[in-house]
């Protein structure tokens, strides 16, 4: 399906209040739509209140979810941290979310880990991928837009870790920067734009720890002819604002530059919608399967305050699968 076709596809669909499911990868490449009754048997998926999963009663699941990474070396880090330093140094981007490939084994499948992951977004895609994200890319409902996004990330267990969380002065302003971003995307598509929530803090609990992130919620007032226009306002908001960097254009070509390899449907966006209200997600908590092999997609923001040891700490600790 080329990208015309799917805003096509979910213009026409919004109109006619017919529900569907949606993923778009980060480059936007290989977008997918299917209405409800025509999701492919290789996918599973859970979102809020739909899902499309029967789960056997008597399926067997391991005791416990082993995840194994082989961690990219501190010198490899260093290499993309200090190009991403150097470029924002020169101007080029003030904030750069520069994402790794980690190789890890598992005990179990990524059909079993699905079903037993705890997460309000989640996608399974049978010798693809699985997700389970915790950041919502978009809401839209009665008139309006919401989104969530979501920057700071720190181990719960640390003493007063909220409090230092919060009072951070490069997470602060890493998360000034992409509520500006998105209160910006937003206004691209909507009006009355304006932040309802500034910084507040969500636990995830997770196979081998606790962490804190941190989210805001930015709502805009779209136009009465909204459901003719979904596929035409997802279109406009991508790439998602926090996991590219702003400002954007230049920052997705520092990005390329960095990683040196497409991330596919990592960091992209998935979604659903049942006829009168869409909830998304974008991309993140990602296990990509090839072949018999596992890699677990993380990152991070860096800017011009960023402390290298602290941003391998963070993409270490993003690989995890919360199951409690």
């Amino acid at each position: 399906m080329t990208l015309s076709e799917f805003e096509s596809k979910l213009n026409h669909w919004g109109q006619t209040q017919t529900p569907f499911l949606f993923l778009i990868d980060y480059e936007m490449e290989r977008p997918c739509a299917w209405t409800i009754h025509e999701i492919p048997d290789s996918i599973l998926v859970s979102i809020n209140d739909f899902s499309n999963t029967h789960l056997n009663e008597n399926k067997i699941f391991s005791d416990t979810i082993n995840l194994s990474p082989q961690a990219i070396s501190y010198d490899a880090y260093t290499r993309k941290f200090d190009y991403i330093n150097k470029r924002i140094l020169h101007g080029d981007s003030y904030l750069v979310n520069l994402t790794i490939k980690t190789p890890v084994e598992l005990n179990c499948s990524l059909e079993e880990i699905f079903y037993r992951v705890k997460a309000k977004h989640k996608l399974f895609w049978k010798d693809q991928f699985l997700v389970f994200s915790p950041e919502t890319f978009v809401q839209i409902k009665e008139g309006k837009i919401f989104t969530f996004p979501m920057k700071g990330t720190t181990d719960a267990a640390q003493p007063d870790a909220e409090k230092m969380l919060l009072n951070d002065g490069k997470e602060f302003s890493e998360h000034v920067t992409i509520v500006d971003l998105l209160r910006n995307d937003l206004s691209l598509v909507s009006s009355h734009v304006e932040v309802k929530r500034f910084r507040y803090v969500e636990k995830i609990i997770t196979n081998h720890n606790s962490l804190l992130q941190v989210s805001s919620e930015i709502v805009g007032t779209l136009p009465d002819n909204y459901l003719s226009r979904l596929g035409s306002i997802l279109i406009s908001l991508l790439p998602a604002g926090s996991i590219s960097g702003a400002p954007k254009k230049e920052t997705i070509e520092i990005i390329k530059e960095t990683e040196q390899e497409k991330r596919g449907y990592y960091t992209g966006v998935f979604g659903y919608f049942d006829g009168a209200t869409l909830d998304s997600a974008v991309m993140i908590r990602f296990i990509e399967q090839q072949g018999n092999r596992y890699y677990y997609r993380s990152g991070g923001g860096i800017t011009a305050q960023s402390d290298i040891a602290k941003e391998y700490q963070e993409v270490q600790e993003k690989i995890y699968v919360p199951v409690y």
